[in-house]
């Protein structure tokens, strides 16, 4: 689980550029929505996630679309604004609330982790034989291991974004990153939308 969260994805994308804009709060809680995502996942996987996702196959397809939507709103808003990129002095419920909301759609809507999830992960673990503390465990494995790796994300990106040599060419790297995070964020999106 720790090498499937460290590998580049989507929500690695979303954790980083949420970290170096709006600061590790907002990184935080896109990352705290990615676990519950993750732990969703688990347990439709250990209570049955075939049987659920027959019932709600139209429903990952529409969260699919949705996340996608946001990845390239978010990205074409990253790419138009004018402004450099400034991590806000107070954080907002809403926006924290809205971080947080972005980081479990785009879990619930990742093909990887439901891949994982419905094929592999039922691979490493005997669903048959599973006991209550057993599933405490798995539950606790997966926020360690995903939730540690999104914050160790989210806090690399906004310590870099405030790094003293960094603040020298401020502007200049602002605006890298600015459109670097906003083209990938804006690719990912049209990829989640057409593989959909």
């Amino acid at each position: 689980m720790v090498m499937l969260a460290l590998v580049p994805s989507t929500s690695v994308a979303l954790v980083v550029a949420r970290s170096s804009t709006a600061g590790f709060l907002n990184g935080a809680a896109v990352s705290v929505g990615i676990v519950l995502g993750d732990l969703v996942f688990v347990f439709l996987a250990i209570f049955g996630m075939t049987a659920l996702a027959e019932v709600m196959g139209g429903f990952f397809l529409i969260l699919r679309y949705i996340a996608g939507a946001y990845l390239i709103w978010f990205g074409i808003s990253l790419l138009r604004s004018k402004a450099r990129v400034q991590v806000p002095a107070g954080r907002s419920v809403s926006s924290l609330s809205a971080s947080f909301l972005t980081g479990l759609i785009i879990t619930l809507g990742d093909v990887k982790a439901i891949l994982f999830y419905a094929s592999l992960f039922p691979a490493f673990v005997d669903l048959a034989t599973l006991k209550t503390s057993d599933v405490i465990v798995i539950s606790l494995l997966t926020v360690m291991a995903v939730g540690g790796v999104k914050l160790f994300y989210a806090y690399s990106a906004s310590k870099i974004v405030s790094l003293p040599s960094v603040l020298k060419s401020q502007h200049k790297v602002q605006g890298a990153v600015k459109v670097t995070v906003g083209g990938l964020m804006v690719g990912t999106g049209a990829y989640l939308i057409v593989k959909a």
